[in-house]
């Protein structure tokens, strides 16, 4: 009997050796990093070129800006200190932001530095104000049945998000798409502002946001975004490319219009798979460059189209990027004065170029790297950082 005591007794102690080692010997998995700050303070020097800029036609720019920029907290003496300097010259202009900002650059959540900048620009479209057998294809206004939700002052952490849809009896259901638009089943008579000759041509000015209408007259219009149909854009030249009609190498907007010029029977199919649809409305004569998303006349090579919820509308911003199809660097101060329904993420941003063939030629073929620096008053953090401050603090 003691034997059998003994024996018990024995393997009652291995066993709870077993229970209480075997954790010891177990690694555990390592904690998920956590993500990095949209933005991270830095010195001026990393900033490459800077000191090589002209930025006079920049703080021309940003104090157009100032006008909305001015009543934001923070922004007041920056601001007013920004008009009292001489623009003229270069020097003052950059010993100005050295002073009055701190550089911020923007990082995605791994940390690393890198993004994507395009280009875009403003077209000029042959159109006509009736259809007639050459022009066909409308040009739309702002349907009256669109409806914009607006839920931030009950949902403020939405921020800028709205809703875009149309009532089916007492349901907000998705409006429209742009192959139902196109397809007549949108309530869009009397809505049309322009006809134009090329659906190709048509599907780059929703892409723009805006474009210059040249009538037969010799009259020139400016069109600019007035809405959105409320659904995700969808790159046709990413579909190309997973299609294997044409390499990265070979993508840019001209090569996209020359491939419709070749299958013309494949055209309508594309540009539907792009549910997204742009309405538009006229500007006054006098209106020589179209206004960005701070209702600002846009500066070529120095206006900037971001995520806002990365990068203030108004802020100065220093790119570090090579020209398109040159690996000549392109570093410079811009002004974020736009967005856009394709840029988003924290380093992503859409450079514009202005008008003409030189711009188009170059917003056709600007698809590269870039690195973004935003300048921020001193007391003034990125907005997203303040978010995710916000939420960890829950």
């Amino acid at each position: 009997m003691n034997d059998i005591r003994l024996m018990f007794h024995v393997h009652r102690c291995a066993l709870l050796l077993i229970v209480f080692l075997i954790p010891a010997c177990i690694k555990a998995p390592p904690a998920p990093e956590a993500p990095a700050e949209p933005a991270r303070q830095v010195f001026w020097a990393e900033l490459p070129g800077w000191r090589n800029d002209n930025p006079i036609d920049a703080m021309l720019a940003f104090r157009q800006g100032c006008q909305a920029l001015k009543w934001r907290h923070g922004w007041e003496a920056a601001c007013a200190a920004g008009a009292e300097i001489d623009v003229a010259d270069p020097l003052a202009v950059r010993d100005y932001f050295e002073t009055w900002f701190i550089p911020w650059i923007l990082q995605q959540e791994d940390g690393s530095e890198e993004g994507l900048l395009t280009g875009y620009y403003v077209p000029d479209l042959n159109a006509s104000r009736t259809r007639t057998d050459v022009y066909r294809y409308p040009v739309y206004g702002v349907p009256d049945d669109l409806l914009i939700v607006d839920l931030s002052k009950v949902y403020p952490e939405l921020g800028d998000y709205r809703l875009r849809g149309r009532l089916d009896g007492r349901r907000v259901i998705p409006y429209y798409d742009r192959a139902e638009i196109d397809a007549g089943l949108a309530d869009v008579a009397d809505k049309e502002l322009f006809w134009v000759a090329d659906p190709v041509e048509l599907f780059f000015l929703h892409i723009q946001g805006s474009g210059r209408m040249r009538l037969p007259n010799g009259e020139n219009i400016m069109v600019n975004y007035a809405e959105q149909n409320g659904h995700p854009y969808r790159s046709i030249g990413k579909l190309l490319l997973e299609r294997g009609v044409m390499t990265r190498a070979q993508m840019s907007m001209q090569n996209i219009r020359a491939w419709a010029r070749d299958n013309p029977d494949q055209v309508d199919q594309l540009l539907a798979e792009n549910p997204s649809y742009v309405f538009f409305r006229e500007l006054p004569v006098e209106m020589q460059s179209p206004p960005g998303a701070m209702g600002i006349p846009l500066t070529p090579r120095r206006s900037l189209a971001v995520d806002r919820r990365f990068v203030p509308l108004g802020a100065p911003v220093f790119l570090a990027t090579t020209w398109p199809g040159d690996d000549l660097p392109l570093r410079q101060l811009m002004i974020a004065q736009d967005t856009g329904g394709a840029i988003k993420g924290r380093v992503r941003a859409d450079f514009f170029w202005g008008m003409g063939t030189e711009a188009e030629y170059f917003a056709g073929r600007m698809k590269q790297p870039a690195r973004l620096w935003i300048l921020l008053p001193r007391g003034v953090e990125p907005p997203a950082n303040k978010q995710e401050k916000s939420r960890s603090d829950e």
